[in-house]
């Protein structure tokens, strides 16, 4: 059983703001699970939990009618008989679903301890459905915080570095849904996480949803030095970047050159080579007429940054990309830089541009995995 093996949709508001109202009166099927998980009867637990995780599949107002489910559910992961743990966890995991309210209560009700558990289990579809249930509860701004003091971070990273390609790529978002909170990005970075993330990048289609993921992930952690540190003394991390602003979605690229940005505005010095190194210069031409309107602007910056001066020049020699380019291709190159210049710039409007033999050459260099497709998931799992 392949814990996130069903798709129905996506949360695009994982945060709340799609809850659906309670709406009419509950089904007698609700009213039959409702009243077999309160019960005793373990074998009539069990038909419950299977029960709701059926019902909640594709509806919201099964959801709202069933909340009353949560804290009988969450007693049965405490519970000592194993059987219960699967088929709760699954019904848990489908009433969190674009269910604001729900993902609260689960929390609430003392559902984390177990679920934590289950990250360190010899269950591999224990652990895989423990990871996707943590991905769906950290879409909670609320959950954010008392998740990652709850210890889930360290068996996150355990499992982004050797879980299965499905619980890898689930691991991975739900640490981007947790780095969004201000406290969370250096407890992430005290796991070590930047290899098993630049391992992830390299080996998953670059327009996924899982490369979008890391490189936010990555964005967030590049905001310390000891992230900034890590990232460029992995073998390949800078160029795993690099070909994700090159190749990734939109929102991918916007992540991946917020990355390098954030690393030279920090210490110039330090990162422009190992950036200029990595053949950045095309991909970022690109992104200044083919981004979204963040993605342009930070390529602008970048491109500046990674000219020789980094001090304004008079208003005689006004920086143009043409100029920028110029000076860039001079540092690296040396001959002819303004035709170089003009003519990145002219396949650029094209949106055609192809990369240099010497850019192609340098990318060479390094061995990178061919890019294997990981399913595309959410920042919070579809239901099960």
């Amino acid at each position: 059983m392949e814990c996130a093996g069903d798709s129905h949709g996506t949360d695009t508001n994982p945060d709340g703001g799609n809850t659906p109202q309670q709406g009419s009166s509950p089904s007698p099927a609700v009213d039959r699970a409702l009243q077999l998980i309160q019960s005793d009867d373990a074998d009539g637990k069990l038909q419950a939990a299977r029960e709701i995780r059926r019902l909640t599949k594709t509806s919201h107002r099964c959801r709202r009618q069933l909340s009353q489910a949560v804290k009988p559910l969450v007693s049965m992961l405490r519970a000592d008989y194993p059987g219960f743990h699967e088929p709760a966890l699954l019904a848990l995991l489908n009433l969190a679903v674009k269910d604001e309210k729900n993902k609260i209560s689960i929390v609430e009700a003392g559902a984390l301890e177990p679920v934590i558990s289950f990250l360190k289990s010899q269950d591999i579809n224990l652990q895989e459905c423990a990871t996707a249930s943590l991905l769906t509860l950290s879409a909670s701004g609320a959950n954010k915080p008392i998740i990652s003091s709850s210890g889930a971070i360290p068996p996150l990273v355990e499992i982004l570095g050797h879980g299965r390609p499905q619980a890898k790529a689930d691991a991975v978002m739900a640490l981007s849904n947790l780095s969004t909170h201000p406290d969370n990005p250096q407890i992430i970075l005290e796991t070590k996480p930047i290899p098993s993330i630049v391992s992830l990048l390299k080996t998953c289609k670059k327009s996924s949803k899982t490369a979008e993921k890391c490189s936010a992930l990555i964005e967030s952690l590049v905001g310390f030095d000891e992230g900034r540190t890590a990232l460029t003394s992995e073998e390949g991390g800078v160029l795993a970047v690099v070909e994700v602003l090159e190749n990734g979605s939109l929102q991918s690229r916007e992540h991946a050159v917020g990355a390098l940005l954030t690393m030279c505005q920090s210490d110039r010095c330090k990162y422009r080579e190992p950036i200029l190194r990595e053949g950045v210069i095309p991909g970022l031409l690109e992104l200044t007429v083919q981004g979204t309107p963040k993605s342009q602007s930070k390529a602008q910056m970048l491109l500046q940054l990674l000219r020789d001066s980094p001090y304004a020049r008079s208003e005689l020699q006004a920086d143009t990309l043409e100029n920028i380019v110029c000076n860039i291709i001079s540092q690296i190159d040396g001959d002819d830089q303004s035709g170089k210049a003009k003519k990145m710039l002219a396949e650029m409007v094209q949106v055609s541009m192809e990369q240099s033999l010497r850019h192609l050459q340098r990318r060479a260099l390094v061995c990178t995995p061919t890019d294997l497709p990981i399913a595309s998931c959410t920042s919070e799992v579809p239901s099960k």
